[in-house]
């Protein structure tokens, strides 16, 4: 079979990490960037010099042959070129959060279904050596059964996002969405042998009095059937990018942890072990984590499925969960009290 033939949405500082990974799997040729500035499409063209270049995506999708889409945009875009993707009979990559509500998660669902078509949904924590780890160890009972799960993120400030779209609450729908989101997606999949959680109890504030929506500090305790939760804690008020999740069951116990000067570091720092027997050893890991090799593995991970008629790591049904997960956590900080995700 010929390469999978990747057009790609967007060509800020997280789509121009897109391009590095389409170009780095063995499978894909990145056919076409569309760009909306001339400064990146300028950059574009100076890394990915065989790749055509288009200010208009409307224009590429009619000009241009693709197998799969990668859009990377800001949130309030996702939904209508998401769309116009969709319709133009390709493969869908989508940057989280797959959409703004779950009912325009739930259009492009249906619309992928009536074209033949799939959503995968840029959750990279799936395709994580370390994190990946983490999954697997629980799913082949290195902790018995599962009863508690701690995510905690201490970071700096997010980035402004070009025209500051992320600090635009009407464009980035609410911080939740932005990276909580992977928090909650990672404890589902984890916790996925136990259901879908049945509610969530949020607290979060901010440190600027005049802008409430900017909720420097998150927290969220999510319930799954049988008695297992997870706690999902991030700052924005902190230094560098440290991640630590902890998970304990009935016989055992797991501890990971991540850090780097960035989120987007290249030499991070990390580690997994296991309480196995009363003794703690140490997780060999098969590659390097963290999310610019990770977004490699998802890239080939989309290669394969479009190459194997498979579905991808990560479906529409997924994103749509965790966009679900994310507004009912900002209900429950709106009501102060837990929410269950069979409210309206």
């Amino acid at each position: 079979m010929a390469s999978v033939r990747f057009g790609l949405i967007g060509y800020g500082a997280w789509g121009s990490h897109h391009a590095r990974a389409i170009a780095a799997v063995e499978d894909a040729e990145l056919m076409a960037i569309c760009a909306r500035s001339e400064v990146n499409r300028q950059a574009a063209a100076a890394a990915h010099p065989r790749a055509r270049l288009h200010a208009d995506y409307r224009q590429m999708l009619a000009q241009e042959q693709f197998d799969v889409v990668s859009v990377v945009l800001p949130s309030d875009l996702h939904y209508e070129v998401g769309r116009a993707v969709l319709e133009s009979g390709r493969h869908l990559l989508l940057e989280k959060p797959m959409a703004l509500s779950v009912a325009d998660c739930s259009a492009l669902i249906d619309l992928a279904a009536a074209r033949g078509r799939w959503i995968a949904v840029g959750h990279e924590f799936r395709f994580s050596p370390l994190w990946g780890k983490v999954k697997e160890l629980i799913d082949a009972g290195a902790v018995g059964q599962p009863q508690y799960m701690l995510i905690e993120l201490w970071r700096q400030p997010y980035r402004l996002g070009s025209g500051g779209w992320r600090y635009d609450i009407r464009r980035v729908g609410n911080w939740t969405l932005e990276e909580p989101i992977h928090f909650f997606d990672l404890a589902r999949w984890c916790f996925s042998a136990a259901g879908n959680p049945t509610s969530v109890y949020a607290r979060a504030i901010g440190r600027q009095p005049d802008r409430p929506e900017l909720t420097d500090n998150f927290s969220a305790l999510m319930a799954f059937p049988g008695g297992a939760y997870a706690v999902i804690s991030q700052t924005l008020a902190g230094w560098e990018h440290h991640q630590i999740v902890k998970v304990t069951g009935t016989t055992g116990a797991l501890w990971a942890t991540w850090s780097g000067a960035l989120d987007r570091t290249f030499q991070p720092t990390f580690r997994l072990q296991m309480l196995k027997q009363e003794e703690v050893v140490e997780v060999p890991l098969g590659g390097t984590p963290g999310e610019v090799y990770e977004l490699v593995e998802e890239m080939r991970m989309v290669t394969q499925a479009i190459r194997k008629g498979a579905l991808p790591g990560c479906t529409g049904e997924d994103g749509r969960w965790s966009v679900a997960m994310c507004l009912k956590a900002e209900e429950s900080i709106s009501l102060g009290r837990p929410v269950g995700f069979e409210e309206n």
